[in-house]
């Protein structure tokens, strides 16, 4: 698994891996039961500390995507991820609520909004926009 971190961002490295991840699971890349490759490992790879890597998985763990085994390592949660309830849901709309708001300060349309909305569903979805 590569992933692409970008140093010059002023996202945190950690939400860039959790992000990365959580995108490969929706793109199919990543599949229930998939092995990650260790803390130690991916931080050396990608040339970061571990103690990012582990902040990472811990997140990731916390909210259901991966397991974390001492003998099997970490894998993408073989169950699969819970189904949206209503506490995603309000945490969809809290992080969301700033980007129409300053969306809209910025004379973004309605239409405009839920074009690139779209295209960025179809993109991960693997489906072809036309």
């Amino acid at each position: 698994m590569l992933l692409a971190i970008d140093l010059q961002s002023d996202e945190p490295i950690y939400t860039q891996i959790c992000n990365q991840i959580i995108e490969g699971m929706a793109k199919r890349e990543l599949l229930p039961g998939d092995k990650l490759p260790s803390v130690r490992s991916l931080g050396a790879d990608i040339g970061i500390n571990f103690h990012t890597v582990n902040k990472a998985y811990q997140i990731l763990k916390q909210e259901g995507f991966i397991q974390i085994h001492r003998q099997k390592g970490v894998v993408i949660h073989p169950d699969g991820v819970a189904k949206a309830d209503q506490l995603f849901f309000t945490k969809l709309q809290t992080k969301l609520r700033p980007l129409i708001a300053e969306s809209i300060v910025r004379s973004v349309s309605e239409d405009e909004w839920l074009e690139i909305s779209r295209a960025i569903f179809d993109e991960i979805k693997g489906r072809s926009v036309e």
